[in-house]
C-alpha cells in the first residue's frame, strides 16, 4: 500500500512560485502598473495573506526570481499580518471598560460571538475582586462606551433590549 503526500509536503522552488512549510509566494503581473507583485497564501485558505510589489530583474523586463532569503521574510511579514488581523478581530469582538460604581473599580465587558445567520453578544460587569455582579445579552450592534457602561450600572445592571 503507498500513501501519497499531502500537498502540505509537497516543496516546490521555481522562479516565480515557491511552495514550502505550508505557504506559497507567487510572484504576478501587477495588474495596476508595469510592474510585478508577489502574493502569500497559506495552505487551506482561499485568499492571500499578502500581496505587495515585487522587485524587477536585472533586464528591467521580467520579476527577480524567488529566493530563500526572500521567501523566508515573505512568509514572516506574512505571519505579522495575520497576527494583526486576529489582534484586531479578537479586540473587535471582545471589548472591555473600567469605570467607577459607588467608589468601587467594576470592569463591564462586551463579547460578541460572531455568526453570520445569528450573532450573540453578553455585556457583564466583574468587580475588582473577580465577583461577577451582573451578565445579560446584548445586541450584537451594541456599542460599547464608558458612558453606556456607566449608564447601564448606575440603572442597576438591568436587561438590555435586545430588539
Amino acid at each position: 500500500m503507498s500513501v501519497e503526500p499531502e500537498q502540505e509536503d509537497v516543496s516546490i522552488f521555481e522562479d516565480r512560485l515557491w511552495h514550502h512549510k505550508g505557504w506559497e509566494a507567487r510572484v504576478i503581473k501587477n495588474e495596476d502598473d508595469d510592474g510585478w507583485a508577489v502574493s502569500m497564501t497559506q495552505d487551506g485558505q482561499s485568499e492571500p495573506a499578502l500581496v505587495g510589489p515585487w522587485t524587477m530583474g536585472r533586464d528591467k523586463k521580467n520579476p527577480k526570481p524567488l529566493d530563500v532569503s526572500a521567501f523566508n521574510t515573505l512568509v514572516k511579514t506574512a505571519h505579522e499580518v495575520i497576527r494583526r488581523h486576529e489582534q484586531h478581530l479578537a479586540a473587535l469582538l471582545h471589548q472591555a471598560i473600567q469605570i467607577d460604581v459607588h467608589g468601587l473599580r467594576v470592569t463591564v465587558a462586551l463579547d460578541i460571538e460572531p455568526d453570520e445567520e445569528n450573532p450573540t453578544a453578553t455585556l457583564s460587569a466583574t468587580a475588582a475582586d473577580g465577583s461577577q455582579l451582573a451578565q445579560v445579552r446584548a445586541r450584537p450592534d451594541y456599542r460599547l462606551t464608558r458612558a453606556a457602561a456607566q449608564q447601564w450600572a448606575d440603572a442597576g445592571y438591568p436587561r438590555t433590549s435586545e430588539d
